[in-house]
């Protein structure tokens, strides 16, 4: 079995009987990956990437690491428009690799997934900390940095994950109506953070040197910063809930991953055009910068539009992970209980909720750069399992009905499939010795659970 694949008709089958409302469009789609992107690591992981693994060059970081994802967000793109089916890579892997590697990259996302999204409630916490005492109600140390850290627990960052848990639990068109409105108001934050900031910037003194960890920095600052670019995926688990999903999820994958890139691109090389890398080294980049030069109260204003960010960020990996889940579950592989869907709200409520929880206990707890490293080597072993299923399904059943194709599938997939796994080298040895581990405990848990539980084939 670990071998065996699902056929189109399996997935048809399924989505035909989810019981999950069918209410996204194509506008809705987009939004969703721009807001599961634009939160995630302008807002936090810049300062800490251009300080720590790329200096200025942390520009060049975003790039690749967004080049990257345009390749798989076109992976994606063909497979989404074959498959549409909620899980994203795990159902494509289902119908590529089978059923043992769908599990894995499955487990890889599960893990990119909550991880990513504590990571986002770490920002969160930064941000709204930072404009609260600049308003003269500063929140206690102790709350606001974990155990390791000398601190109690990481309270803002908890009680925003389970209330993002709790909305989601109650209704997708709600959040989707949510998330476009706060979309346009943190790009409204950003266009004011350019315009405001773009005439301090100071080239030649900020900007040199240019790479002063080296060129190997530009790619070690991808790896670290390429979780920012997650949110494409949850696109793709949202087939299930889509209108027209053979057409609407390439546009909304493509889409979305190139906005994102370029917004990346123009913030990361104005931030460190105006405050040099060295002072960087915060979860608050851009509010810092504000700050310094004199803009107090634009940087509250900016901070406001940055925490909306955030919000639609968290909605999206919450959702996302939880669809996951659910594919999985309704397959045989984790808890049925994990695939009941809510009779009026028509949502995977338990396993959202769920997930929001384990999200909070790991934003509360675990320092951020632990959790953003583990989040890359995740997000990046899925994705590599992406592109062989691509190029398997491809040479193995080129008839089958596509509305979009991955151009030069032979040359580019094999060079997005040796990025990912450079990237993946280039994070620490802790990092990819604890996601190790982690895999092992899944296929542990799979040879042991999925023998009797299994429940996917049709009869």
């Amino acid at each position: 079995m670990f071998f065996k694949k699902k056929t189109l008709e399996d997935f048809s089958a399924q989505r035909e009987n989810s019981g999950m409302k069918r209410t996204l469009s194509t506008v809705d789609l987009t939004f969703l990956g721009i807001g599961g992107i634009i939160g995630s690591g302008v807002f936090v992981l810049t300062g800490i990437g251009a300080a720590r693994y790329a200096g200025p060059g942390i520009v060049l970081s975003f790039v690749a690491a967004g080049l990257l994802c345009m390749l798989v967000g076109l992976a994606y793109a063909e497979l989404a428009s074959l498959i549409p089916a909620a899980g994203s890579a795990y159902a494509y892997t289902f119908a590529s690799l089978g059923e043992g590697m769908a599990f894995l990259c499955g487990w890889s996302l599960i893990i990119g997934y909550i991880v990513t999204a504590s990571a986002v409630a770490v920002g969160f916490s930064a941000y709204f900390s930072g404009m609260m005492a600049s308003l003269g109600m500063e929140i206690p140390k102790a709350l606001l940095t974990t155990a390791p850290e000398g601190g109690i627990i990481n309270l803002p960052a908890v009680v925003i994950a389970l209330l993002i848990g709790l909305l989601l639990a109650h209704g997708t068109k709600e959040s989707s109506r949510l998330n476009t409105i706060l979309i346009s108001l943190t790009i409204c934050a950003i266009i004011a953070f350019l315009v405001v900031t773009t005439p301090h910037m100071d080239l030649s003194k900020n900007m040199e040197p240019f790479l002063p960890f080296g060129t190997a920095g530009i790619m070690t600052g991808a790896a670290v910063v390429f979780f920012s670019f997650m949110g494409f995926d949850t696109v793709a688990t949202s087939a299930e809930e889509c209108k027209t999903p053979e057409k609407s999820l390439p546009i909304g994958i493509i889409a979305s991953v190139f906005v994102c890139l370029c917004i990346y691109a123009v913030v990361a090389f104005v931030l460190t055009g105006t405050i040099n890398y060295a002072d960087l080294d915060r979860a608050d980049p851009v509010a810092y910068c504000l700050r310094t030069i004199g803009y107090t109260g634009l940087a509250n204003l900016v901070t406001v539009g940055i925490l909306f960010g955030m919000i639609t960020t968290l909605i999206v990996y919450i959702f996302g992970q939880a669809r996951v889940f659910f594919a999985m579950s309704r397959d045989g592989f984790l808890p049925k209980t994990m695939a009941n869907i809510h009779p009026k709200y028509g949502t995977p409520y338990f396993i959202t909720l769920v997930g929001s929880a384990i999200i909070a206990f790991i934003a509360g707890c675990v320092p951020m750069l632990y959790i953003v490293e583990l989040a890359n080597t995740g997000v990046l072993a899925a994705f590599f399992i992406v592109f062989v299923g691509l190029i398997s399904l491809r040479r193995n059943a080129p008839d089958l009905p596509r509305t979009f194709h991955f151009p030069m599938l032979y040359v580019l997939a094999p060079i997005g499939m040796a990025v990912c796994l450079y990237l993946i080298w280039a994070l620490s040895l802790v990092t990819n010795i604890t996601f190790i581990v982690l895999m092992i405990v899944g296929l542990l848990f799979y040879n042991s659970y999925a023998p009797s539980h299994r429940c996917w084939e049709r009869k």
